[in-house]
């Protein structure tokens, strides 16, 4: 392991790895490079009225991975990613895969203070964006970004005229790099480095970077793509950003490849587009969040579209309630809904499609590796007598060793022996799969996008009428959980909630973390150990809300 920063697998799990088949001791490029030239004459992107070959997808990543030799990007470099679904960024992910550079994954709605956070950490030499998106100038906080931040020399620019300082991938894409293709085949990637650095959905500030090898991130969704049945002829509609660890890698636009299926891209969520697209192109396959999901189930026009072709809606990011799973199987008959629990840190666990009925309304299936090792445990690390809730403990060929320059943190969250407490508590079904009971970790899941509520308190603490605050996850029938803030309001001051999202608003942050709602309150509610006690704030709110909802 040559990156300074990423906690490497002990040796003997490393060998025993090796010895099972898991790790194949390949690069993601040498996977992926076999890939499309065994797959060369089939579809492989879909885009709009674009079809991309998976010839042409492999022309277009080499072309791009020897612009950036040539403007100085090399391996291990990491590259901070802020692209929406288009060919563009499977083109920039798979180049710079090509030359054992590291991409960030970021979101689309992060802004200055998250960014910048991402380019200090990892010291990243390139920041790839949109020229825009809505009313954003990427470009604008690309420069601010740029003169703050020493390690930063490049801005790559995805759509619209690149400004002069700034490397634009379509005339990359539609020019030769005088670096030639033998320098490219020069390149040797150690498997064990990162291949690439994905986000946490940490309780502490801002996302954690989480290191993913080129050979557990392989395996990872070679596997994944086992667990969801994808066969030659299937089709994957992406509509969540591809960046998140399920449309990219679970099995994702990778596991798709890696069977010479295609991938269908998407930048609309709406429910008739959505449709037209899935009736088209004949989609096998849907990868989705709780939330997307109701919203299309509930829309009129599903009735007016050709779904049979669906075979398996893959949910996952938060709790799919069984009347949702029922509902969906009963409007798309073709399908089965199948939920799987996962986490960009690595463990897996899906439902199997051959499961019991009541076992696939019930759980969230089983990890999808034998030597998935797992351990529900309590506050003092013991395991929980079998049916009981207890906090998931993992460790295994694909689930990280460590955060990427996070010691600290290290230390409170991986076990000396080397198991990750993913503050999720959950239980074991008598049929041997789990169930999620909640979290312990202090997050708010809006949709799929897990929110810190640490990170937002210090934020609002800031405020200078605010005295002390709280945020909690209040229901939503939709998006499962919204934040609401409890807040003191400091002596005589008073504030509104448009008053504290502006405030946010103007410290950068990405909007699905502003507050939904404001309760002002004299003082926080405690536990017995004196700690404010987000549990008794959880039920007011709840009981608030039923209230509202019956007046």
């Amino acid at each position: 392991m040559t990156l300074d920063g990423v906690v490497p697998f002990p040796p003997e799990f490393a060998a025993r790895y090796r010895k099972k088949g898991y790790w194949e001791d390949r690069s993601l490029t040498s996977v992926f490079t076999e890939t499309f030239t065994k797959f060369a004459g089939r579809v492989a992107l879909v885009v709009g009225g674009e079809r991309v070959s998976y010839a042409s997808l492999a022309e277009n990543v080499e072309r791009l991975a020897r612009h950036f030799l040539e403007v100085g990007v090399r391996p291990l470099d990491r590259v901070v990613v802020q692209l929406p679904n288009t060919p563009h960024f499977v083109y920039l992910y798979f180049a710079l895969q090509r030359i054992g550079a590291i991409p960030v994954m970021a979101l689309s709605p992060h802004r200055h203070r998250e960014i910048k956070y991402f380019v200090e950490l990892s010291e990243a030499v390139a920041y790839a964006i949109p020229d825009r998106m809505g009313d954003f100038d990427f470009i604008e906080l690309a420069r601010r970004i740029k003169g703050e931040c020493p390690s930063l020399r490049h801005v790559l620019i995805s759509g619209g005229a690149a400004p002069a300082d700034c490397v634009s991938l379509a005339a990359c894409l539609r020019t030769e790099s005088r670096v030639p293709r033998t320098e490219l085949d020069q390149i040797r990637i150690d498997p064990e480095d990162p291949a690439v650095l994905q986000l946490s959905g940490g309780t502490t500030g801002v996302p954690k970077l989480i290191p993913r090898t080129h050979n557990d991130y392989a395996f990872n969704s070679k596997t994944a793509a086992t667990m969801v049945d994808v066969r030659r002829h299937d089709a994957l509609l992406v509509v969540l950003p591809i960046a998140h660890n399920l449309p990219l890698a679970c099995p994702g636009i990778q596991g798709f490849f890696l069977n010479g299926a295609r991938a269908v891209l998407s930048t609309s969520v709406r429910a008739a587009d959505v449709f037209g697209l899935i009736a088209r192109e004949r989609i096998t396959h849907l990868a989705v969040v709780p939330a997307l999901l109701i919203r299309w189930l509930n829309d009129p026009s599903i009735g007016r579209y050709d779904l049979s072709s669906v075979r398996v809606i893959q949910s996952g990011g938060q709790r799919l309630q069984p009347e949702v799973k029922r509902l969906a199987e009963q409007r798309i008959p073709s399908a089965t809904v199948q939920e799987n629990f996962g986490m960009a840190e690595g463990m897996l666990t899906f439902v199997r499609l051959d499961d019991p009925h009541d076992v696939r309304l019930e759980t969230v299936g089983r990890p999808m590796c034998p030597d998935d090792e797992v351990k529900l445990v309590d506050d003092e690390g013991r395991e929980v007598p079998e049916g009981e809730v207890g906090e998931l403990a993992v460790r295994g060929p694909y689930t990280l060793r460590g955060y990427y320059k996070a010691p600290e943190h290290n230390a409170r969250v991986f076990t000396p022996d080397g198991f990750y407490l993913s503050g999720d508590l959950m239980r074991r079904h008598p049929s041997g799969n789990y169930v999620v009971e909640g979290r312990k970790k202090d997050l708010i899941n809006r949709g799929g996008e897990k929110i810190s509520a640490e990170e937002i308190e210090n934020l609002i603490l800031s405020h200078p009428a605010v005295q002390n605050v709280a945020c909690v996850p209040m229901p939503d029938p939709v998006l499962g959980e919204r934040t609401c803030a409890f807040v003191v309001p400091r002596g005589g001051k008073r504030v509104t909630l448009p008053e504290l999202v502006q405030y946010l608003s103007e410290l950068e942050i990405a909007k699905f973390k502003l507050p939904e709602r404001l309760e002002l309150i004299d003082e926080l509610p405690l536990s017995p150990f004196g700690k404010v006690s987000k549990v008794a704030l959880t039920r007011r709110i709840a009981e608030k809300l039923r209230e509202e909802t019956s007046a």
